[in-house]
């Protein structure tokens, strides 16, 4: 089962979980853990700490334009924080962990959250290392959550969701088009700013499509033959919409290759889930 958020943006079930109405509960907190409160957080925490970026880029954004005032922003901040730390450590309580896993993961998020957006180490000022970043959140942390939640967070969900999170590089690479202009004036090293939009945009489509290959690969190794082609079917259409949309201008068309090609990678997320629960 998977929702689509951000950061925590994708959150998985593994195979034993089952249509209980105590699972069907457990499930929604987790969602609000990851969604609303942890997802809120790290979108208003960005937000406050490129105030200064948006008022060039998108000065009618909340901030920068004045809609909301400091002191909302900063208690927003804490009450999505606190809420989301707290459910996680509801979560471990109602499944009966030993070790707070789920709360450690969200603590870790929420550490990462902060330093990529937060000086001195804010990290989205290098576009390598602050896209990883961002992509284990869009991918790997709610995975180990959901996994932890229902199952046994092992080494190989580790290895593989980190490996995928070099697609969710890929997809970070993709907002960074729209914000050249504020993050050259900004100092900040995006890879469109540090190789240039050309360069940029091949980086980001090589970095969806051979992770998507490589775990591809993965699932037929594991024996896992229908999982592996469901994956190919569904990296076909992403490549079509990226030479039709991303390839020929990723600032003009980079809403419309995000809602055409996303899903599929979305979908091929949820395959991959379901080969390695089963």
């Amino acid at each position: 089962m998977l929702v689509r958020h951000y950061p925590f943006d994708l959150y998985f079930i593994p195979g034993n979980f089952h249509w209980t109405l105590e699972d069907v509960a457990k499930s929604i907190v987790c969602m609000l853990v990851s969604g609303p409160c942890l997802t809120g957080y790290t979108q208003t925490l960005n937000d406050w700490y490129d105030r200064e970026i948006d008022a060039i880029n998108e000065p009618y954004r909340p901030i920068p334009s004045g809609a909301i005032s400091e002191d909302e922003v900063i208690t927003q901040i804490w009450v999505l924080l606190l809420g989301g730390l707290g459910l996680a450590g509801l979560l471990d309580v109602w499944a009966g962990h030993n070790f707070p896993v789920i709360f450690y993961i969200a603590i870790g998020g929420s550490l990462l959250s902060y330093i990529y957006s937060a000086p001195p180490l804010k990290l989205k000022q290098n576009g390598w290392i602050g896209n990883f970043a961002l992509g284990a959140s869009y991918i790997s942390l709610p995975w180990w959550a959901g996994q932890a939640l229902f199952g046994t967070l092992t080494l190989d969900v580790v290895v593989l969701t980190l490996l995928y999170s070099i697609a969710g590089l890929g997809i970070a690479i993709v907002n960074d088009f729209k914000s050249v202009e504020g993050d050259r004036k900004m100092g900040l090293q995006s890879l469109p700013v540090a190789f240039g939009t050309e360069t940029a945009k091949w980086i980001c489509v090589g970095a969806i499509d051979i992770t998507q290959l490589s775990v591809a690969g993965y699932l037929l190794a594991s024996g896992k033959q229908y999982y592996a082609l469901a994956l190919l079917g569904l990296i076909a259409p992403q490549v079509f919409f990226q030479f039709k949309y991303f390839l020929k201008d990723p600032v003009k068309y980079d809403v419309k290759y995000q809602a055409s090609a996303q899903p599929f990678l979305i979908l091929g997320l949820l395959v991959t889930a379901l080969a390695v629960s089963h």
